[in-house]
């Protein structure tokens, strides 16, 4: 499917999610149920991606954190993906920390290279697979390829808005998305999907 295809749906998505969160800034609980259907099956794929089986638990709390700083929110609909996903990640990585289990460190920190993605690797890595396979094959890549896939596809954020999520540059985010669907299609056209169970990232071998 075209890329203007896509543009549009996106819009209208974030149409529907921005009018949904200012309505929920006035106390309209059921508009608040509308915005967290919309993100929170992105967010807790996101999440499941970091913390593995204890993602419920992870959204749990970020969702209560969304609720009370709601009022706090100044944005559209893409900020407020961006607003929940960085609260998400924040407390996934709080999760970890009480775990005294560390992502491993990211092993791409520049941004010097500006590779364009084909069309056609964002299609033949993730058109192919479902969600469950998907987050099994994700699992797999490192870290900073892994999160950056994640937030750009399954949450559906920008280059700018997933950098900042990340707290790095832009260009080292795209970088590090366009490596992770050329890897995810090269093995996808070597392997095919696997059935092994997804890992947490950083687990890739």
């Amino acid at each position: 499917m075209g890329h203007g295809g896509e543009s549009r749906r996106t819009q209208a998505f974030d149409g529907e999610l921005g009018d949904a969160v200012a309505r929920a800034q006035q106390g309209d609980e059921a508009a608040f149920a509308v915005a967290y259907r919309l993100v929170q099956p992105g967010l807790l794929a996101y999440v499941r991606g970091l913390v593995g089986a204890d993602a419920e638990d992870v959204m749990s709390d970020a969702w209560l954190e969304i609720a009370r700083d709601l009022g706090r929110f100044k944005g559209d609909g893409a900020g407020f993906r961006g607003w929940t996903a960085t609260i998400a990640r924040h407390r996934a990585l709080d999760h970890l920390r009480r775990q005294r289990v560390r992502p491993r460190a990211s092993v791409l920190e520049q941004d010097v290279l500006e590779l364009p993605a084909p069309h056609s690797t964002h299609d033949q890595a993730m058109e192919a697979m479902s969600t469950e396979q998907a987050l099994a094959l994700v699992g797999r890549l490192p870290r900073d390829q892994a999160e950056a896939v994640l937030l750009r596809v399954v949450v559906g954020l920008d280059g700018p808005s997933a950098a900042r999520v990340l707290g790095k540059r832009p260009g080292a985010v795209r970088t590090a998305a366009h490596r992770g669907l050329r890897r995810l299609a090269k093995q996808l056209a070597a392997d095919g999907v696997t059935d092994e169970a997804p890992r947490t990232l950083g687990e890739s071998t």
